[in-house]
C-alpha cells in the first residue's frame, strides 16, 4: 500500500497545479466577457462578412505557403507592414459603434435603476399611441417622414444638425412637423425616451448597394442611421404612403398600424428586460449583503 502510494505522490508531483486567487477570477471573467462581446459585435456588424473576406484571403496565402509560391509570399510580406492600418480603415465605421456602445448609460445605468414602472421604460405607453397614430395619418395623406427614436447609444452629433424643440410627443406635433412645404418637413425628427428632441436633423445616407434603387433618400437616410447606431427609425413614403422601419441596417416596409405598434413594444420590452436584469444582479448583490450583516 504505502508503495502504491508513493508511486501517486511521485506521477502527481510531476503536474503543476496553479493556484487561483481572487484576481485571477476576475481577469478570467473580464476576458470572457470580452471575448463574447467581440464575438456578439462580429455578429451583428458588417464586420462579419468583412472577417470572411480576410479568412479567405489567409487561406489563399496559407496555400501559398504550402505549394512554395515565393513571388505572391514576397508580395504578401511587404503588403502585411500596412495591413493594420488597413484593417483599422476598413472597419472603422465598426469600431466607432463599438467603441460608443461602450460609453452608453444602459451599462452602468441598469444596475442603478429601481422598479419595474415607466422609469424602466425607454419610452412610454403614450408615446406608443402617438407615434403610430401619426404615422397613420401620415401615410394615409401620403405624408413623407422620418422619424429616429433613439435607445442606448446617443444621437447627439445628429441632434445638433437639427432645430431643437425639447417637446412632448403628439401625434399632432408629428404631423404638423412633417407636412409638406412646411419650415421643419425636411429631414428627421429624433425622440429621446418621450420627447421630440430636434427636427430637420440630417442622416448619413446608407451605402448598401443591394438596397432596392426604387428606393429614395429617404428610405436610405432610415438604414444609414441604423447601421450607425442602434437606433430604430421609422419612414412613411410619400409616394406610395407606405410604412417602413429600419432597425441594425435592415429595411421592413409595408407596415400595417398594428405591425409598428407591436415593434415598438417589442423595442420598449426589451429595453425592460436589458434594465431588469441589471436590476436583479444589483438587488442580489445588496440581499447578499444584507443577509451577511444580519
Amino acid at each position: 500500500m504505502n508503495t502504491i502510494l508513493s508511486i501517486m505522490k511521485r506521477y502527481l508531483a510531476s503536474f503543476y497545479i496553479p493556484r487561483l486567487h481572487v484576481s485571477d477570477i476576475i481577469e478570467i471573467v473580464i476576458i470572457s466577457l470580452l471575448v463574447y462581446a467581440f464575438l456578439t459585435w462580429i455578429k451583428n456588424t458588417r464586420a462579419y462578412t468583412l472577417l470572411k473576406g480576410i479568412a479567405i484571403v489567409l487561406i489563399f496565402l496559407l496555400a501559398a505557403w504550402f505549394f512554395k509560391l515565393n513571388t505572391i509570399l514576397f508580395i504578401a510580406s511587404r503588403v502585411s507592414s500596412v495591413a493594420l492600418i488597413a484593417l483599422v480603415i476598413i472597419f472603422q465605421p465598426e469600431l466607432r459603434k463599438a467603441l460608443e456602445s461602450l460609453g452608453t448609460r444602459s451599462l452602468a445605468a441598469s444596475f442603478f435603476r429601481s422598479g419595474d414602472g415607466d422609469e424602466n421604460k425607454l419610452f412610454s405607453d403614450k408615446t406608443i399611441n402617438e407615434i403610430v397614430r401619426a404615422c397613420a395619418d401620415m401615410a394615409e395623406s401620403k405624408t413623407g417622414a422620418l422619424i429616429v427614436i433613439e435607445q442606448d447609444m446617443p444621437l447627439t452629433e445628429f441632434i445638433d444638425t437639427g432645430i431643437m424643440l425639447d417637446s412632448e410627443i403628439t401625434s399632432q406635433l408629428l404631423i404638423n412637423i412633417f407636412e409638406k412645404n412646411t419650415p421643419l418637413h425636411d429631414g428627421a425628427v429624433i425622440i429621446r425616451g418621450d420627447r421630440v428632441m430636434a427636427a430637420t436633423c440630417y442622416l448619413p445616407l446608407s451605402d448598401n448597394l443591394s438596397i432596392n434603387k426604387r428606393l429614395g433618400t429617404r428610405h436610405r437616410a432610415g438604414i444609414g442611421i441604423s447601421e450607425v447606431s442602434n437606433s430604430f427609425t421609422i419612414i412613411v413614403s410619400e409616394e406610395t404612403g407606405r410604412i417602413s422601419s429600419a432597425y441594425e441596417g435592415a429595411l421592413e416596409t409595408n407596415l400595417t398600424a398594428s405591425a409598428l405598434r407591436e415593434k415598438l413594444h417589442r423595442l420598449q420590452d426589451r429595453t425592460m428586460n436589458d434594465r431588469r436584469t441589471g436590476l436583479k444582479i444589483w438587488k442580489g448583490r445588496e440581499d447578499a449583503g444584507e443577509k451577511k450583516a444580519e
